[in-house]
C-alpha cells in the first residue's frame, strides 16, 4: 500500500549503516519537524553524532522540509552540515526530486525519513524511494498535523497488524 512505510522505527538514530546497506541505501532525505527537532526547535541528544557517523561511512544527506520557515530549516541544516530544501510541499515530488539531484544518487538508493505518513511516506513511495517512518519526537505539533495524526495512527495500527508474524521492519 502506498501509505505504508518500507521501514518503521522509533527514531532516526535507529537508522544504522548496516540497515542502510541491507536495504541498498546510500542517501537519506530527512524531514525536520518532529523528526530532527521538536516543536520548540530542540534537537535530541545524539542526532549530530549519528549524522556525522553515517557521513563518515559515505552516506549522503539532504533535508527536505515542508516548513516555510527558512531560518529554522537552515539552522538544522547548518548544525548537521548538510544541504536543505524548505517549503517542499511533500507529498508532491518536486522537492524530493530536487534533493535527489543534490545528493546525486538514483531514486532506488535513497530513503526518505520522516514522522508523517501523508507527507514523508507518501512522497517517498510516489518517487520510488525507500520510505522510513519514525515516531514523532514529541506529541506537540502544528495545527494541521494534529488533525492528521488520528488517521495516521489508524494506518500505523493496520500496518503493524499486517507486519505481525512476518519478517518485519517494525521496531515500536
Amino acid at each position: 500500500m502506498i501509505l505504508y512505510p518500507k521501514i518503521y522505527l522509533n527514531n532516526v538514530q535507529q537508522i544504522t549503516y548496516e540497515l542502510l546497506i541491507k536495504n541498498n541505501i546510500q542517501g537519506l532525505i530527512l524531514d525536520v519537524d518532529n523528526t530532527l527537532i521538536d516543536y520548540d526547535k530542540n534537537m535530541p541528544e545524539g542526532i549530530k553524532t549519528w549524522c556525522e557517523d553515517l557521513k563518515q561511512e559515505g552516506i549522503q544527506f539532504c533535508i527536505v522540509s515542508n516548513s516555510n520557515k527558512k531560518e529554522k530549516v537552515e539552522m538544522v541544516a547548518n548544525i548537521l552540515k548538510i544541504p536543505y530544501i524548505y517549503f517542499a510541499k511533500k507529498p508532491l515530488k518536486a522537492g524530493l526530486v530536487r534533493a535527489k539531484k543534490k545528493i546525486n544518487l538514483p531514486f532506488e538508493k535513497i530513503a526518505v525519513v520522516g514522522d508523517q505518513i501523508f507527507t514523508d511516506v507518501l512522497g517517498a513511495n510516489r518517487c520510488h524511494m525507500t520510505s522510513i517512518l519514525v515516531e514523532p519526537i514529541k506529541e506537540k505539533d502544528i495545527f494541521i498535523t494534529v488533525i492528521k495524526r488520528p488517521i495516521e495512527n489508524y494506518i500505523k495500527r493496520k500496518y503493524k497488524q499486517k507486519m505481525k508474524g512476518e519478517k518485519t521492519n517494525v521496531y515500536t
